[in-house]
């Protein structure tokens, strides 16, 4: 039996496999390392929105983009002063023990509602604002595209803005395709410098074939060439509404086909509650976050979308925190649990559909990530370390519990100094770790 002495060192150790077999495996390999890199490029390393508030186009008249996101959080702070005005009223109304949420998460919550109460917003051009006779959507769409760049330039838009157009099915897709050509023309001519906003943000909604996806990335390319973009500059949320876009005629998963069919322009999967719940047959008094369906639906997408660098996105309740109080308070609840569930789900980001959800999303979201800041950094400086803990963790679970203090981080429900702190890791380290 030969053997070989191809050690580094020089130490001699000996083989009996040749560097020609390896180079034979690598060869056979080769494509399939490629197809993987593609394919599976891993989280993206940008912030990640915790909601999408979506207003229709029509809300836009008469205001600007910062006006209209100040307003919601000027009535949710009017809703909480009214309804919750300490700490302890909010953890009794949502059912939380007290000290879950303590005066630094309400005092975040707070700030948050003044500072930046919508991360993302979408103007709806969709279900919520419905069909319109053609010159009134043509103005809405170029009034909305004129007021995102106003924000824009003068600082006053959410992280993410962008529209939501009506479908690729064929009754709408003529006007569906004009409103986003309107919108992106109007958008690029009105920022000045020919350039999009980095936080833009476009969705198509109730996809049910892969060639929808496609015939969306011809457009946005076609467009990127004419007005002479980089290519992949403009991608596309996929929305989850029918029943079609997670289980095809064929059998297979379309969720997953339809991210190929993207060809790297996907950002994210947007689960629709009620579309798909009414496409499942489900009664309307149950239609819900957390129905079975919903559970079945979003888990194909998570593990469709894991590892390609598409977001996941939960969808909403309708159940409005409005009326007396008992409503309120029951409203709030029940978003409250419904948030703190997606959380739990690794659904990190939801809709919300009116002011008076924001207290809740944001009391949920910050106490999730700061009732578990302690233990997460621990176990993570025990890692890095190698000084194990309570705890052996792998490097799989090193890059969640990163990416777990970086999303807290990102939506302001810890700070800088106390991760840091916690974790002996600045924010470079804890990106390198999380594989961003």
């Amino acid at each position: 039996m030969a053997r070989h002495d191809d050690s580094a060192d020089g130490a001699g150790y000996g083989t009996t496999l040749s560097g020609a077999v390896r180079d034979q495996v690598d060869g056979a390999l080769a494509e399939a390392d490629a197809e993987l890199s593609r394919r599976y490029p891993g989280e993206p390393s940008t912030r990640q929105p915790v909601h999408t508030v979506y207003v229709p186009a029509d809300a836009l008249a008469g205001t600007g983009v910062g006006e209209l996101v100040a307003d919601w959080g000027r009535q949710a702070l009017a809703l909480l002063d009214r309804h919750a005005p300490d700490a302890a009223t909010l953890a009794g109304i949502v059912g939380r023990p007290a000290d879950h949420l303590a005066d630094e998460v309400y005092d975040r919550v707070r700030a948050k509602l003044e500072r930046e109460p919508v991360e993302d917003l979408r103007i709806d051009f969709e279900d919520g604002y419905g069909p319109r006779p053609d010159a009134e959507e043509d103005a809405a769409a170029v009034r909305a595209a004129r007021l995102v760049a106003a924000a824009v330039a003068e600082g006053s838009a959410p992280p993410y803005v962008g529209i939501r157009m009506k479908c690729m099915e064929a009754a709408v897709r003529h006007r569906g395709i004009r409103t986003l050509d309107l919108f992106l023309t109007e958008l690029l001519a009105a920022g000045g410098g020919g350039r999009l906003p980095e936080g833009l943000l476009l969705t198509l909604p109730k996809v049910t074939y892969t060639q929808q996806v496609s015939a969306m990335v011809r457009l946005v390319e076609d467009f990127e060439r004419a007005a002479a973009l980089p290519e992949g500059r403009i991608g596309f949320e996929i929305q989850i509404e029918t029943t079609q876009s997670i289980l095809g005629a064929d059998g297979r998963a379309t969720v997953a086909r339809m991210i190929d069919a993207a060809e790297g322009r996907a950002t994210g999967l947007h689960y629709g509650t009620f579309d798909y719940s009414a496409s499942c047959g489900v009664g309307a008094a149950y239609q819900s976050m957390e129905h079975p369906v919903a559970d079945h639906a979003k888990a194909v997408m998570q593990v469709a979308a894991a590892g390609t660098g598409v977001r996941l996105s939960d969808g909403s309740t309708n159940v409005i925190p409005t009326g007396d109080a008992a409503q309120v308070r029951d409203a709030w609840r029940l978003h409250h649990r419904l948030v703190r569930r997606s959380l739990e789900r690794a659904y990190y980001q939801g809709w919300d559909m009116h002011p008076g959800h924001l207290p809740t999303r944001y009391a949920a979201v910050y106490s999730f990530y700061r009732e578990g800041l302690d233990q997460s950094a621990a176990r993570l400086s025990a890692y890095v370390s190698r000084t194990g803990g309570d705890v052996m963790d792998e490097p799989a679970t090193a890059k969640a519990l990163s990416s777990y203090l970086l999303r807290g981080l990102d939506c302001g429900a810890v700070d800088t100094t106390e991760v840091e702190k916690a974790t002996g890791l600045d924010r470079q380290q804890l990106n390198a770790l999380a594989g961003r």
